[in-house]
This record gives C-alpha cells, sequence and structure tokens, in this order.
C-alpha cells in the first residue's frame, strides 16, 4: 500500500504538533501518561507560588499546581488548581499547606493527610493554610528593630549640630594624629622592641632550663623519698616525742617550785642575798680605801730582823737573830699591853 506524499506530510504534521503538545506538557511540569485527579485550594496571598509548583507528601513530589486566578468577587482570594495522582488518598480533613521551597522566596504546597472521614474523587476544594517562612519570620522581627534605628538615627542627626560635627571632626583628627605619633614612635623604637623581644626570647628559653631543673629536683626527691628507711623514721619519731614529753615534764616540774631549780628560777632569795654581799663588797671596798691600816700592819723590827737575818753567816746565827727578835716583838707587844 503506497501513500501519497501529501498524506505523509500531513502525518508527519500531526505528529509534530502532539510532539510538540507533549514536550510543552512535560516543561509545564505535567505528566502525560498518569492518571491525576484535580482539587481546588483559596488562598489570601500566594506570594512565590507558579504554576508548575510541586505539591508533596513528606517531600515527595505527587502533583503539581496546574492553574491560579484572581477572584475579584471573593475579596480578591486566588484559586489553585492542584493536579494530584489518583493513588494518593485526599479525604475532607487534608490540608493544603503553601510552605516556602527555599530561601530565594519559592513556594510549594505540602499536603497534609490528617484522619479523613470522606474520600474525595476530584474538584473539591481543600483546607488553606499558609507557614510562614524563616525570611517572613525574620522580616516581622526585622522591621520593627529597623524602624526603632532609622528613628534613632534620625534624633542623633538632629542632636549633632554644626558644632558637635566640627566638634566630632576635630576628635577623629586627633585620634589620627595621635595613631600617626604612635607609629612614628614605634618605627623610631623598631631596635629596642626587637631587643625586648629578643630578651623576653632569653627569659623564656632560661625558665623552660629552670623547669627542666625542678623537674630533675622533683625526681630526686621522689628518689630520696623513695629510698627513705620508713621504719627509721619512724622509731626516730617516736624517740622525738618521747624526749619533746620529756622536756615538757622537766618544764611543768621546773614551773611548780619544787625542786632546786624551780625554786632559784621563782624565788629571788638568792638575788636579794647576791645583791646584799655584793653591797658589803663594795662598802668593804671603800672602807679599804679610805683606812687602809685598819688592814695592813708594818713593824721595823720585822724588817730589821730580817736585814740581820739575811746578814747571817750560818744557819744557826740566823736562827738566834730570828728569836731575838720574837723576844724583842712580844716584848714590845707586852709593854704596848
Amino acid at each position: 500500500m503506497k501513500f501519497s506524499k501529501e498524506l505523509k506530510v500531513a502525518l508527519l504534521g500531526i505528529v509534530a504538533v502532539a510532539a510538540l503538545y507533549v514536550g510543552f506538557l512535560f516543561l509545564k511540569g505535567t505528566n502525560v501518561f498518569s492518571s491525576t485527579r484535580t482539587f481546588y485550594v483559596n488562598y489570601e496571598s500566594v506570594q512565590g507560588l507558579a504554576v508548575s509548583s510541586p505539591v508533596v507528601v513528606n517531600g515527595f513530589r505527587v502533583g503539581l499546581v496546574k492553574e491560579m486566578n484572581l477572584q475579584a468577587e471573593k475579596g480578591n482570594k486566588i484559586l489553585v488548581a492542584l493536579d494530584i495522582e489518583k493513588d494518593i488518598d485526599i479525604g475532607d480533613s487534608t490540608v493544603a499547606m503553601l510552605v516556602s521551597q527555599d530561601l530565594l522566596g519559592g513556594k510549594s504546597i505540602e499536603l497534609y493527610m490528617g484522619r479523613n472521614t470522606k474520600r474525595f474523587k476530584g474538584g473539591e476544594y481543600l483546607i488553606p493554610f499558609t507557614r510562614e517562612s524563616i525570611t517572613e519570620v525574620f522580616t516581622k522581627r526585622a522591621m520593627p528593630v529597623l524602624e526603632t534605628v532609622d528613628s534613632t538615627l534620625i534624633r542623633l542627626n538632629s542632636f549633632l549640630d554644626k558644632d558637635a560635627k566640627r566638634s566630632i571632626q576635630a576628635i577623629l583628627l586627633n585620634a589620627e594624629a595621635t595613631s600617626e605619633a604612635l607609629r612614628t614612635i614605634a618605627m623610631a623604637n623598631q631596635g629596642n622592641i626587637n631587643q625586648i623581644t629578643s630578651n623576653l626570647a632569653g627569659l623564656t628559653a632560661s625558665l623552660r632550663q629552670t623547669e627542666a631543673k625542678f623537674s630533675r629536683l622533683a625526681t630526686n626527691l621522689n628518689t630520696l623519698s623513695d629510698t627513705l628507711d620508713v621504719a627509721a623514721m619512724n622509731s626516730a619519731i617516736r624517740g622525738l616525742d618521747s624526749t619533746v614529753a620529756q622536756a615538757q615534764l622537766t618544764m611543768r616540774r621546773l614551773n611548780e617550785n619544787n625542786g632546786s631549780l624551780g625554786k632559784l628560777m621563782s624565788d629571788d632569795s638568792l638575788y636579794r642575798n647576791l645583791n646584799a654581799s655584793s653591797e658589803s663588797l663594795d662598802a668593804l671596798l671603800k672602807d679599804l680605801k679610805a683606812n687602809p691600816k685598819r688592814y695592813v700592819h708594818f713593824s721595823l723590827l720585822q724588817i730589821g730582823g730580817g736585814t740581820k737575818v739575811d746578814k747571817a753567816s750560818n744557819v744557826k746565827e740566823a736562827d738566834k737573830v730570828k728569836n731575838a727578835g720574837t723576844v724583842e716583838k712580844a716584848g714590845t707587844v707586852q709593854e704596848k699591853k
């Protein structure tokens, strides 16, 4: 069976138109080969929502926005037509939530099924709900703050008159001059700063060496403590405790005034006796200086006898001379009496 050229061209044109239509629907997001049902939702505002925006359930795409129409007779509400797959259980408790798809403002519709008591077949109206995005919440919170900041800046500008502005400019100029002076001083003392840095580095190195020495000292102390005889130390401590106890007993006995040392420490009679003896000795020395004849006697006979004794030629003569001197001295004493 042969086809004419005109018929082939007609068939080719029909196929091209069908492919173009299918491609157009595909670009819009419509799945031509799947069966869907259409539902409707009324929103007060659909900012960011567009035709072919996705309809999702728990993050899974189950349909798309088919059409949107403005209803002037219903207070400018927007009627949105949704194409949803037939397998999705849509009922009287299904909520169509208008949510933000991304931070750029794109919108999508998320279905919340709920507990449906009646299943819709298509063409029914779903329950609308709009969930605010993070951007909208931030905008609502930030707008009052921005208004407050704006009013504060206006008041600040009104407060800062020409004199105040000149003063602020002078302060800024002085700060700039001060920073320049500090930079100049820093550049002039760069060598000193480098020297200080070097000294600090040397000090840090010395501290590290000292730390190493302390570590070795601690190790040596630990070794010494390990090598000490604990039993000997305990015995020495017990002996020291006994010595301290005996010393305490001795001091207590001294304080009780029972022994000689205790009486010597507490009784002042020895001090008084010593003081009296010192006074008597002082009086004796004074009297000895004033009246030396009372205590020292010289005899011319004894001196002469001694001379005679020294001049004696032998021992017998010396004895005779000595005896004669003694007799003479005795007679002199008797005469004095």
